[in-house]
């Protein structure tokens, strides 16, 4: 609620808005009532426009919907999340309680990628490589292919249940399904369900621009986005899997508006069909006929895979499934009667950055996603370090010239039933252009997929340790994915730490950088650092600067110089069969060598071997700033005497010329994948508490905190400040049985009008800790009136070559600008009006419109925005005439007031004339 921002009187005290063009403030240089010192007008970038109590964006042509969350900023903060119009082109941010800050400043974002004109498609300060790029060079084959057709026959078919209503949805979601398994297949089988991800919901046949209404309008047709996985679940079905793919279409629709972008309600209706499942497995008289038709399902074994933010759901169901979200916020409450034993997600949004640590998980990376093209699903990795005991193996495929939405047949151009993209286009750039020899086609781009998820199934579900090398960085690859080229690392499983950024260390010939930093010395990629920043690096949307995240980086300029890692414990190798290292050098960078030693604490120290670095291919489409996993023996170690029960300290030797790097972390290596139980962590949700401000004195609210479970935990904590936006980020204790966690927000009373005042906290696991809700607050609203808005003449009759002046007056002043807005109207008929040749020119720019041809002021629908600044209790506002040559009739200017109320509203105020002649009036 309230009134637009007070960053609008130190940014645009008058604005006009000429409909169906961009919006203006006042030319630079026009002093700005209420101004900071030196503040002045600035024109809105092309594309912008403010109306109506909102801020508006309109792009040249469709955006397309994808998992992507798009945002508007101000520079590098974020001031919300618009909604978009159905045909994806005009994205609206109501300003109510939004400090715009400069005009200048704005841009629109999808994850790293800007959207709007300035931005060009990427980040500011990047540069377009022109170089051609070759792919890696192929893996040797792993002996065991998951990417082959099993021997079983299968059978498939749909169901479709009653809608599910989901708290805080409006629309009931549907309970919609595609069933593919075996036949012939001997006993109960394991159960693999797929999720969607954010697409369309609706398409009109012959019109190629889709729409997110739910549920679809007459005339539209659903888009089947759950039938785009059949290729998936065919190969799981012939092999033993009965698959299950799940339509979350009223999902899509809606989730937007959720804090979490869905995937509480994405765990919900998954949960709600394995609820289903367990039902029909007790009685099977009462499943539907596909489900009847395939073998039996075994609910302790299954395996959650979810594409876009329909990986966030999985992984959302995953912890639900072990530990319980509140009731009032979950769709489905009754018994878990099944186990979820890992997770595949494609592509994924992870906005929480709460990966599920005690699940084990593979994560798809595509190389070129142009959707969640910062790929921070990488996340769902290096997230879970040190959070639990470590035992669930977390992968990382990187699939190099993979697009986003090719993983999803009903996404893909020539095979979608209704409208569909390549989020990935283009004809210059050298790794993600369909000319570049980097570039999978659809069919290559779902045979690699396929073939992992596959790998993920016999891993996790068969528990067949012969696929693992394909999964956790061991070099080989699955012929069935050819000519892909997949790249893996992994942490967890069988590794035991041994160097953690994170943690106290002492780095000689580097240094420890700070992940999420874009500037200053701690940064680890600077923002103007040019193509392929790191999926290892995505921000946090809680806080700009997020503490605790860091890595290890090195330059050199010739051979030969050590950089030396010494953590302050030192770390144990011992029975480990190799060091493994998770490193990056820079992209499109080949054969980086480097000798491998370490030192033990009696200061024996051994050189274990060398590894040689690859860069992956990138430009400014792809985050290809990725870490490598390298692997040397540990042998030499042994055969030196070296203790490794006491190791002290990791050394790096470049061997080759100029280069660069940067360590992830390092590990003690055996094969073997290990049984995982999940461990009963602690569970943390944050809730949402809202107050009325009051008209005196302060209060102090405790955000609502629940925590179940059992055991002691660490969190980071980001409080957002609701008047300076700029969160500060510290590191508290979680103890389960204890009623909250203390967080507290401090609200001020008073008499005066203000905007609501949200203030924001969200929660992250560091260790011993799992995060279901990650965001929530106190919202404080407003609950004084609008102060009395007069408009006053100064002077509303004068000749030609003179102002125009109203006054507007407030009864009392109020905490934000105060708002109104003045629509031009055509003058009575028989009279004259100002023509934009009576007007300066200047001023006519600051409206949006120009001179030529002549015409009436009012022809375009053009409107003046004025505010009164915060604090004040007056403004003026004036329309400056010119004066010409001619003998003209005495011309007039009409205008309505409209005065900017609560939930959009805009009723009628005063209706204003001035009057211009040629002659001094007499």
């Amino acid at each position: 609620m309230g009134q637009v921002s007070r960053a609008l009187a130190a940014g645009l005290a008058v604005v006009a808005l000429a409909a169906g063009a961009p919006a203006y403030a006042q030319p630079p240089g026009t002093s700005i009532p209420g101004a900071p010192a030196g503040a002045s007008g600035e024109r809105l970038p092309e594309g912008w426009r403010l109306g109506a109590g909102e801020l508006v964006w309109s792009a040249p042509e469709p955006v397309g919907v994808g998992g992507a969350l798009i945002e508007f900023r101000s520079g590098k903060r974020t001031l919300g999340v618009p909604q978009a119009s159905p045909d994806q082109r005009t994205f609206r941010l109501p300003l109510d309680g939004v400090e715009l800050g400069p005009v200048g400043e704005l841009q629109v974002v999808a994850g790293t990628r800007r959207l709007d004109a300035a931005g060009a498609g990427r980040a500011p300060g990047e540069r377009r490589l022109s170089a051609a790029t070759t792919p890696p060079a192929p893996y040797p084959a792993n002996p065991v292919d998951p990417g082959v057709a099993g021997k079983y026959r299968t059978t498939s078919g749909e169901y479709a249940l009653e809608p599910v209503r989901l708290p805080g949805y409006a629309e009931p979601v549907e309970m919609r399904a595609t069933v593919v398994g075996p036949t012939d297949a001997p006993g109960r089988r394991p159960l693999a369900v797929f999720l969607h991800g954010r697409g369309a919901t609706c398409y009109q046949p012959g019109n190629d621009v889709p729409t997110l209404h739910w549920p679809c309008k007459p005339g539209y047709q659903e888009v089947p986005s759950h039938r785009g996985h059949l290729h998936d679940q065919r190969l799981l079905a012939s092999q033993g899997y009965v698959t299950v793919s799940l339509s979350a279409n009223g999902i899509s629709s809606q989730d937007n508006r959720a804090a979490d972008l869905g995937a509480q309600a994405r765990s919900s209706l998954i949960r709600q069909h394995l609820a289903r499942w367990a039902e029909w497995g007790t009685d099977p008289g009462k499943a539907p006929g596909p489900v009847r038709a395939t073998k039996p399902v075994d609910l302790s074994k299954v395996l959650l895979v979810g594409h876009s933010r329909g990986g966030e759901g999985v992984n959302r169901a995953a912890l639900d499934s072990v530990s319980p979200p509140p009731p009032a916020e979950d769709g489905y409450r009754g018994p878990v009667s099944w186990r979820i034993r890992g997770t595949v997600m494609i592509g994924p949004t992870n906005f929480g950055q709460n990966p599920t640590p005690d699940v084990p998980s593979l994560t798809i990376l595509p190389g070129c996603d142009g959707d969640v093209n910062d790929l921070q699903g990488q996340i769902y990795v290096d997230g879970t370090r040190g959070v639990s005991k470590g035992a669930a193996l977390h992968s990382a495929v990187y699939v190099v010239g993979a697009n986003h939405n090719f993983f999803n047949s009903q996404w893909t151009p020539g095979q979608a039933d209704g409208p569909a993209f390549d989020d990935a286009p283009g004809d210059t750039d050298p790794v993600c252009s369909t000319r570049s020899a980097t570039r999978l086609t659809a069919g290559q781009q779902r045979a690699a997929g396929s073939t992992y998820i596959a790998a993920a199934a016999r891993l996790f579900l068969a528990g067949d340790d012969r696929v693992r090398p394909l999964l956790d960085g061991s070099g080989l690859r699955a012929p069935s994915a050819d000519p892909a080229r997949v790249l893996t690392h992994a942490v967890g499983g069988a590794r035991t730490p041994a160097i953690d950024a994170d943690a106290p260390l002492t780095v000689t010939n580097g240094r420890v950088c700070d992940q999420t930093a874009t500037s200053g010395d701690r940064a680890c990629l600077p923002a103007d650092s040019g193509p392929g920043r790191s999926p290892h690096f995505a921000s946090w949307r809680a806080a700009e600067s997020e503490p605790g995240r860091n890595a290890v980086t090195a330059r050199w300029t010739g051979p030969g110089t050590p950089v030396r890692l010494t953590p302050e414990r030192a770390f144990s190798l011992a029975g480990s069969d190799a060091l493994a290292l998770r490193v990056i050098v820079p992209p499109n960078t080949r054969d980086t060598p480097l000798d491998v030693a370490v030192t033990d604490t009696a200061g024996r120290r051994v050189t274990l071997g060398q590894v040689t670095v690859d860069g992956l291919p990138g430009s400014d489409m792809t985050a290809s700033h990725w870490a490598r996993e390298v692997r040397v023996p540990l042998k030499a170690a042994v055969a030196a005497g070296v203790d490794l029960e006491r190791t002290r300290s990791l050394e790096l030797v470049p061997r080759g010329g100029p280069g660069e790097l940067w360590l992830m972390d390092a590990w003690g290596w055996r094969p073997g994948t290990p049984a995982v139980r999940p461990v009963p962590l602690p569970r943390i949700d944050i809730g949402r508490l809202t107050v009325q401000e009051g008209d005196s004195g302060t209060r102090t609210y405790q955000v609502p905190v629940r925590v179940t479970g059992k055991g002691v935990g660490t969190v980071k904590l980001a409080v957002l400040d609701p008047k300076t936006y700029v969160s500060t980020v510290r590191t508290v204790a979680v103890e389960a049985g204890r009623s909250t966690v203390d967080v507290s927000f401090t609200v001020e009373g008073d008499s005066r009008y203000d905007i609501d005042r949200d203030h924001q906290v969200a929660v992250k696991a560091v260790r011993g800790v799992a995060v279901g809700s990650a965001s929530g607050g106190v919202l404080a609203k407003n609950d004084d009136p609008l102060p009395t808005i007069t408009v006053t003449p100064v002077a509303d009759a004068v000749t030609e070559g003179r102002k125009l002046v109203w006054k507007v007056e407030l009864s009392q002043p109020a905490e934000v600008a105060v708002e109104t807005r003045w629509d031009l109207l055509p003058v009575d008929a028989g009279a004259a009006e100002l023509s934009t040749k009576d007007v300066d020119a200047e001023w006519l720019s600051g409206i949006g419109d120009v001179p030529d041809p002549e015409r009436p002021l009012s022809a375009n629908g053009s409107s003046l925005w004025v505010q009164v600044p915060e604090g004040k209790t007056s403004t003026e506002v004036s329309v400056p005439t010119v004066t010409d040559a001619l003998t003209e009739p005495e011309e007039s200017l009409r205008m309505r007031v409209k005065i900017y109320q609560e939930e959009g509203e805009w009723p009628d105020g005063p209706l204003l004339t001035g009057r211009v002649t040629d002659a001094p009036l007499r």
